[in-house]
């Protein structure tokens, strides 16, 4: 069993790192949230040290050992917690957790649904199941100072609005109407990261007030 990894980050791709250890390079699965932090607080040029989740993935015709990689044992503690839900295993959870990790742990005792369907791969039945196994079980987690960098990502969403505006607009929306959206996409879910999942979020918030 692998529980640390440490080493050089030798590639990267939108979530996973490869990391060479001494020489031999293993590929590692992040969690959004994760690569998040490791992104604002590591340089490639230095050795970075990971919890390791580690199991073993079965097909039918094959099996892989697989290792996830985290900050600390905290959040490794809370990805096993996680996958304890029916029917969230540990890549879907891995895709689950693109926000910080606080801010689930505080939707899921706060039984906010919204948040939790907005998460990649989690629908209404999945929220309410997330809800009814951990809801009271989470109060250590919504304790981690993991929240992102505002200064980073807010240049990041000015560009990212406009991008969403644009699309708005070719799909017949008034500017104001489409500033309206988005505002409203972004203050439900402030680490919104990309066009699609802006306006994911807008399709979301439209449908509820049908």
């Amino acid at each position: 069993m692998i529980s640390y990894i440490s080493g050089k980050i030798k590639r990267k791709t939108e979530d996973c790192l490869i990391i060479d250890v001494n020489g031999i390079c293993y590929e590692v699965l992040v969690p959004k949230a994760v690569m998040s932090a490791l992104e604002n607080n590591s340089r490639s040029d230095e050795n970075i040290e990971l919890v390791t989740y580690h199991y073993l993935h079965v097909e039918p015709s094959r099996s892989k050992p697989v290792l996830i990689g985290f900050l600390n044992e905290v959040e490794r503690d809370f990805f096993e917690r996680f996958i304890t839900v029916s029917g969230v295993g540990p890549k879907a959870a891995v895709r689950a957790l693109s926000l910080p990790i606080s801010r689930i742990a505080e939707a899921i005792d706060g039984a906010n649904f919204g948040l939790l369907k907005s998460l990649p791969g989690i629908g209404e039945q999945r929220a309410r199941e997330i809800v009814a196994k951990l809801q009271g079980k989470v109060g250590k987690f919504c304790l981690i100072q993991d929240k992102v960098r505002k200064e980073t990502s807010s240049v990041v969403r000015e560009d990212i609005q406009e991008e969403a505006v644009a699309v708005l607009l070719q799909l017949q929306y008034k500017r104001n109407e489409a500033k309206e959206m988005i505002k409203k996409a972004l203050t439900a879910n402030p680490h919104l990261s990309t066009v699609e999942e802006i306006l994911n979020q807008v399709y979301r918030q439209k449908a509820k007030r049908k």
